[in-house]
């Protein structure tokens, strides 16, 4: 599929409710479970969903939309939701994404983004050169990562329980 930004949209709006129907009062062994050392839980996923939406992916767009300055991204810190979500609930995280995605894409719509700048650059300070284009489709891949990793964490939760069937579930390979 070519880039669409309304097609972007759509699912970037649906993550946080995607995320609230399947991890919203669920219990900690679900929420909190994950597939081993220096893995991440769901908990953990929201949590790094979070710290993207406060640091990274407006923050690049303006970047790149600037018509001036320096085009270098800040480094974005993978881990940094094992410090901010410290004390918080699932709920809470979940309701704090909710909040934050809508605030961002308002930010995105005000933005009235054209065809024109699709190709307009930043610089991401390990990667290189990327467009507006670029940052967009990763962020929509980025929200679908994390709900597939997110139902394949959950998934292994009865890796052993389902017995012969596991020849049928990839997920649990």
């Amino acid at each position: 599929m070519k880039f669409d930004l309304d097609k972007t949209i759509e699912v970037l709006e649906r993550t946080p409710l995607l995320l609230e129907a399947l991890l919203k009062n669920l219990s900690d062994e679900w929420s909190l479970s994950n597939e081993g050392e220096e893995t991440w839980s769901p908990y953990d996923v929201v949590g790094h969903l979070i710290h993207g939406e406060k640091t990274d992916w407006i923050k690049r767009l303006e970047i790149i939309l600037a018509e001036e300055g320096n085009k270098t991204f800040e480094p974005f810190d993978r881990f940094a939701q094992f410090e901010e979500s410290k004390g918080k609930t699932l709920n809470q995280l979940l309701s704090e994404f909710k909040e934050i995605r809508n605030y961002n894409l308002q930010i995105l719509r005000s933005k009235n983004i054209t065809s024109a700048d699709f190709t307009k650059k930043g610089m991401h300070p390990a990667l290189g050169e990327a467009t507006l284009v670029n940052l967009l489709s990763t962020w929509v891949v980025h929200d679908l990562n994390h709900l597939s990793q997110i139902s394949r964490v959950m998934a292994k939760q009865y890796k052993e329980e389902v017995g012969p069937w596991i020849e049928y579930l990839p997920v649990l390979k």
